[in-house]
């Protein structure tokens, strides 16, 4: 009997939930064919100029984008140009063609072309002070070893 009991009190549930959805519809205010048509008009509208808009930033940022890292490009190898041109360090010598570099103490040369990188210029500075210091500390042992 008890579920009997249940099942009734189960449709009586959905049928009072179903009287309630349909009086709480009544109550709302539904536009008219034409207003809801205006503003289908305006939401597509808006739309349509947002996408406008968004692409034709996308184009703007785009070239200014690749316009731009040519240009950093150009500013760089240029920069790099004229430092080979006008740099001379010791025991390196630039020329605009090739560039001859001697190690102080060894006595070895190596021919490399005249645009280098400042990575490239950072290094062979490091193995040069590396090589002076090792010229340094062979000195200094071969003092100490003679007295």
């Amino acid at each position: 009997m008890a579920k009997k009991e249940k099942s009734t009190e189960n449709n009586k549930n959905k049928k009072s939930f179903f009287k309630g959805f349909k009086a709480e519809l009544k109550k709302v205010s539904w536009p008219t064919p034409k207003q809801l048509a205006n503003n289908t008009v305006a939401v597509i509208t808006i739309v349509l100029l947002t996408t406008a808009i968004v692409f034709a930033l996308d184009i703007v940022f785009e070239t200014a984008n690749k316009q731009g890292v040519e240009k950093l490009k150009q500013v760089i190898s240029s920069s790099n140009e004229t430092k080979t041109d006008n740099t001379t360090t010791e025991g390196q010598t630039t020329d605009d063609s090739t560039a001859t570099e001697t190690t102080e103490g060894e006595g070895t040369s190596e021919e490399t072309t005249g645009e280098t990188t400042d990575a490239e210029n950072q290094d062979v500075q490091e193995v040069q002070l590396e090589d002076q210091t090792q010229n340094t500390e062979t000195t200094q042992i071969e003092n100490t070893a003679n007295q």
